[in-house]
């Protein structure tokens, strides 16, 4: 049976739980793509705003257009970006809103996973990107290991419990990206692993933080409470604090990027 989908359907959720990640790699991301000021930017798979808003303190662009799938994440991305020059509307990754060659660049940032046609979503970048315009992506590494919450799917796994996925894992593999990236006709394409870690004052908030992503909300609230209380102390004797009961983890994600021809 395939996994039930993954809904997007909080924007303060999603950015309790992952907008500290979403910051910390998308800073090496973005200092690792090192665009020049003054691009035209596409955002595709905006969410709640987190990477446009990046794009728009970081990049110094001409312009920042922002698409997503989920109504609630853009309402959250609207009121987020409220005043700042950024264009926001609801689409798909894979028939995307705009001409050829509309853009200098365009973006995924932690969202080539979720497309449920990767490679029609890197040749839609492909195509709205002008020629020599940069086409980028950063993904955790799911399959290594790298998402932020992998011990806590671990034990859920260990415990019997369904972890969700997104509906194209595999996208996130280093091989994978690249073959996406040659296989849309892109040019000098350049791979690294983004390696980060977060750290939590205690146990509690690395706990309560980190089961507000809409997969673990979707499949804790079908567990009985001492099911749940089971798989909390399970992480928790897995994790060491710190002198003053801090937990820092450490997350990791896939990034590419190549040129249009």
């Amino acid at each position: 049976m395939a996994d039930p989908p993954i809904v997007f359907a909080d924007g303060a959720a999603y950015e309790r739980f992952m907008g500290g990640w979403s910051r910390l790699a998308g800073d090496v991301f973005l200092d690792w793509v090192a665009p020049a000021p003054g691009l035209r930017w596409a955002d595709i798979g905006c969410g709640n705003g987190a990477s446009t808003a990046m794009l728009l303190d970081r990049c110094a662009p001409a312009s920042v257009d922002g698409i997503d799938p989920s109504p609630a994440q853009l309402d959250y991305a609207r009121g987020r970006l409220a005043g700042r020059p950024a264009r926001l509307r609801q689409g798909s990754a894979m028939d995307l809103p705009f001409a050829d060659d509309s853009f200098d660049a365009a973006i995924m940032a932690l969202v080539l996973f979720f497309v449920p046609d990767p490679a029609k979503g890197v040749a839609e970048m492909a195509r709205v990107v002008a020629p020599a315009g940069i086409v980028a992506a950063y993904s955790w590494d799911l399959a290594g290991g790298g998402f932020p919450i992998a011990v806590i799917q671990e034990e859920m796994r260990a415990a019997g419990m369904a972890v969700p996925m997104p509906p194209s894992a595999d996208a996130s593999r280093r091989e994978t990206m690249r073959a996406l990236w040659a296989d849309a006709g892109l040019r000098e394409i350049e791979q690294r692993s983004i390696t980060v870690t977060r750290r939590f004052p205690d146990f509690d908030i690395f706990w309560t933080t980190s089961i507000q992503g809409p997969a673990m909300v979707a499949t804790l609230e079908g567990q009985t409470p001492e099911a749940v209380e089971a798989l909390r102390r399970r992480v928790h004797d897995r994790l060491t604090a710190d002198a003053t009961g801090g937990i820092t983890i450490s997350a990791t994600a896939n990034a590419v990027k190549g040129l249009k021809a």
